[in-house]
């Protein structure tokens, strides 16, 4: 009598369609221009907090060949290196070779994921200082996703304070609704402490649309606003250390701003003061 196998049910079986798939577990609509999705994560994968990988999708056909190749852009991984799942926060480009597909997918849909991160916005790539600065615009927001809650951040530094700048209020919602779940998590809430709004500091501004706080961060710096808002010395290279994640723009002339304070940037085989993520533009 040979051994009866248990029969599986082909339907239950899900074969990757795309090389290096992960499925999409979770979509989010923040804006019209703004969307934010959770997919599995490669059982092999390590990353640290802060880093970036290839996502993408397969490419139109080629009308000669019929062959199709991946369509893949860097995007920084949200979540930190403990979650079970990677997150990742997108811009909508209604003409963008990806981004004008990916913003339309679906729980259950599969996305290519090259499983190789890298980056500079890693806690490595700075030397030991007492307060970390997180400067970002637009979904250069992503990194820092991950770095805030990540509880080395809150180990290594007395004080975090993150700004960010949009266009819009409505922009800086994922943001701030991430600010306010970290304030509140159980395990991250015991390492900032009781004072939690003291050792993590939230500092959004608009630059279009009416808010609480009004301008760009380099300009509000350049006048010590920002200090005096929050109650801050000005930045020094003894005692501060800073990340920067936004537009090219935004980039070059936060660098320059950072230099100006005698901080010098660093990287990877280099740590020193400052870093910032040349690979990621909003």
């Amino acid at each position: 009598m040979t051994e009866q196998r248990p029969v599986q049910d082909a339907k239950a079986i899900k074969v990757p369609a795309l090389p290096d798939a992960q499925t999409v577990t979770e979509v989010k609509h923040w804006t019209d221009r703004l969307f934010s999705f959770r997919c599995t994560r490669p059982a092999s994968l390590r990353f640290r907090s802060g880093e970036f990988v290839m996502i993408g999708l397969m490419g139109d056909p080629d009308p000669k060949t019929g062959k199709q190749k991946p369509l893949l852009r860097a995007y920084s991984i949200a979540s930190p290196s403990w979650d079970d799942e990677l997150e990742f926060y997108s811009i909508k480009v209604p003409d963008g070779p990806l981004t004008s597909r990916l913003q339309h997918i679906q729980p259950g849909d599969e996305i290519i994921l090259r499983p190789k991160p890298v980056g500079t916005l890693v806690h490595d790539a700075l030397l030991p200082g007492k307060r970390l600065w997180l400067f970002a615009t637009g979904t250069g927001f992503a990194p820092f996703a991950s770095l805030l809650r990540d509880p080395q951040t809150y180990e290594d530094y007395d004080e975090v304070i993150i700004t960010h700048t949009c266009r819009e209020v409505g922009e800086l919602t994922y943001g701030a609704e991430l600010i306010d779940s970290i304030r509140k998590d159980e395990m991250l809430g015991e390492l900032i402490g009781a004072d939690k709004l003291a050792r993590l500091r939230y500092y959004p501004t608009t630059t279009r649309e009416p808010s609480a706080k009004m301008g760009r961060i380099t300009d509000l710096m350049r006048s010590g606003e920002v200090y005096r808002d929050l109650g801050v010395e000005p930045i020094t290279p003894e005692h501060d250390r800073a990340m920067v994640c936004g537009n090219l723009a935004f980039n070059l002339e936060i660098k320059q701003l950072l230099e100006s304070y005698g901080l010098e940037e660093g990287a990877n085989s280099a740590p020193a003061q400052y870093v910032v993520e040349k690979a990621f533009l909003d």
